[in-house]
């Protein structure tokens, strides 16, 4: 086992020197919370999948379109997922393939 080491005033100005800020703090948590919710997750795996508008979401996941619209509102307010106009419809995908990667390393650590 390996041994604790105190950590000393210069250590400890290393640590604080590379921590984010207060406020990088406060919206990585924002983030973070998006995916503490089952039906954002669900959207996501299923934006994972394909590009979908609201009423495909709704039908796939069986939740009415207000709920889905909501989800994906908080969805694109912490930049995750993004739409793409098509006629009169909004079409939903991720925004990174990084979200898409974070999903599947978390899916595999819980199996």
């Amino acid at each position: 086992m390996e041994k604790f080491i105190k950590i000393n005033e210069r250590s400890k100005f290393e640590v604080q020197k590379i921590m984010p800020n207060d406020e990088i703090m406060s919206k990585l948590a924002g983030y973070f919370q998006s995916f503490s919710d089952s039906t954002r997750l669900k959207i996501l795996s299923c934006l994972s999948i394909m590009n979908l508008c609201v009423n495909d979401l709704s039908m796939v996941l069986g939740i009415n379109q207000t709920t889905i619209s909501h989800q994906l509102k908080t969805l694109k307010d912490q930049n995750l997922v993004d739409f793409k106009r098509e006629g009169k419809i909004l079409v939903y995908h991720i925004k990174s393939q990084n979200v898409e990667e974070m999903m599947m390393y978390a899916t595999n650590m819980i199996q």
